[in-house]
This record gives structure tokens, C-alpha cells and sequence, in this order.
């Protein structure tokens, strides 16, 4: 079986050292880049099968280099710091990345949420080209599975991966209303290590995109101290 690649963005030679060789154990392929800027470069020229970010890097920010690579591929990322504000994991997540890890963290836990998410992002590919030609149509909203493309009145918006992944789920199961849990649960996966903070921030970017009337909640309503529910 060929090995799965993965790039590691982190300036701290040691860090990514310890990082490269618990995921070579495991059998990965890893590319280490110091720099931000071709750190980038390398993700956006070659293909990887997931990107390690750290946050504070020379050149390029991780932040940065996370929207670029965003705007490109849908390669998942896992965002690494030294930084514990919620802030940061939230604009982490909001930029597109997968999943956010604090340092110091435990090398095993890192090659664990490295499987899970290679894992998670190969099934939903699959998925996808398994589909036949499909499309829900809510109100303007069209959502095809099989080209995993979302239009609103005829516009294309452009969703990261989770993002679709989650809008998708709750327009596929309408009227009901689902915890920020049981959306981690079923979106992420119960392998999933994150916390609720990572659905708010989802919800809030998918609202920014789809929801013309930002008083007047046309598709994703918040029920207080429940959860969300997608109308129709």
C-alpha cells in the first residue's frame, strides 16, 4: 500500500523532528518544511494527504498560509500552537482547518487525529464519487452530492470542507434538532478530538455565506439550550 504523505509547516526543528518520526513509525511519508512561505508553496505544488500547521512560523503566518491552502485544495489540516486563547483555535477553525492542537501535546495523540482525519477525508471522497447525480433545493439553496457544489439563487458559494460536511448533514435531515454534540458526533466523527467551540464557528461561517437577511434566519435556526435545525 503507498504510504500516505504528510507535511509538517514548523519552524522548531525538534518539534517537527518528534513529529516526523512518531508518523514514521506508523508508516507515513513526511516532508519537513521550516518556513512558512515554503511550507505554502510545497502544499500548494505536491500532493499530501495532510498538512501539520504550526501557527507561528518565519515568513508566512499559519493562519495565512491556512486560508491559502483553503482557498486552493481541500486537504485536511491540523493546526498546531503554543497558544491556548480560544481566539486562535477559533480563527483556526474558521479559516478552514480540521482540527486544532495545544502544545505540549502528546506525539501519539497527534498521529491519532492525523489517522482519523486522512480516514474521515478518504470516506467522504469515496462517498462522493459514489453518488449518483443528486440535489436538495430548499428555497433557493442548491446543494449537489455529487459535485459536493453549493449555489444560492443561481450563485456558487464557496464552503470549506466541513463546512459542506455539515450544512449537508442538517439540510439531509430537516426539522430536526441536533446538539453542538451530537453534530461533532455525526459530522466529525466519534474519533473526533476537538471540542462544541468547532460547531459555533462552523455555523457561524456557513450563515455568513448563505443567510442574506442576518436578522431573519432563513436556513440554519439556533434553538436555545438545544442546539440547530435546519427549516424547510
Amino acid at each position: 500500500m503507498e504510504k500516505k504523505r504528510i507535511l509538517i509547516i514548523e519552524d522548531d526543528l525538534a518539534i517537527a523532528e518528534l513529529e516526523r518520526d512518531y508518523l514514521e513509525i506508523d508508516n507515513f511519508d513526511v516532508v519537513i518544511s521550516q518556513n512558512g512561505a515554503r511550507g505554502l508553496e510545497l502544499a500548494l505544488n505536491e500532493s499530501f494527504d495532510l498538512v501539520v500547521l504550526d501557527l507561528m512560523l518565519p515568513g508566512m503566518d499559519g493562519f495565512e498560509i491556512c486560508r491559502r491552502i483553503r482557498s486552493r485544495k481541500e486537504t485536511p489540516i491540523l493546526m498546531v500552537s503554543a497558544r491556548k486563547d480560544d481566539i486562535d483555535k477559533i480563527r483556526g477553525l474558521g479559516l478552514g482547518a480540521d482540527d486544532y492542537i495545544t502544545k505540549p501535546f502528546s506525539p501519539n495523540e497527534m498521529v491519532a487525529r492525523v489517522k482519523a482525519h486522512i480516514s474521515r477525508f478518504e470516506k467522504l471522497s469515496r462517498s462522493g464519487r459514489s453518488h449518483k447525480q443528486t440535489e436538495l433545493i430548499i428555497r433557493g439553496l442548491a446543494i449537489n452530492l455529487d459535485a459536493r457544489r453549493v449555489t444560492l439563487n443561481g450563485e456558487e458559494i464557496i464552503l470549506t470542507t466541513k463546512e459542506y460536511d455539515l450544512l449537508l448533514f442538517l439540510a439531509q435531515n430537516p426539522n430536526h434538532v441536533f446538539s453542538k454534540e451530537t453534530l461533532l458526533e455525526r459530522v466529525w466523527g466519534m474519533d473526533y478530538f476537538g471540542d462544541s467551540a468547532t460547531i459555533t464557528v462552523h455555523i457561524g461561517k456557513i450563515r455568513d455565506k448563505i443567510e442574506r437577511d442576518k436578522d431573519n434566519e432563513q436556513f440554519i435556526e439556533t434553538i436555545w439550550g438545544a442546539g440547530y435545525r435546519f427549516k424547510v
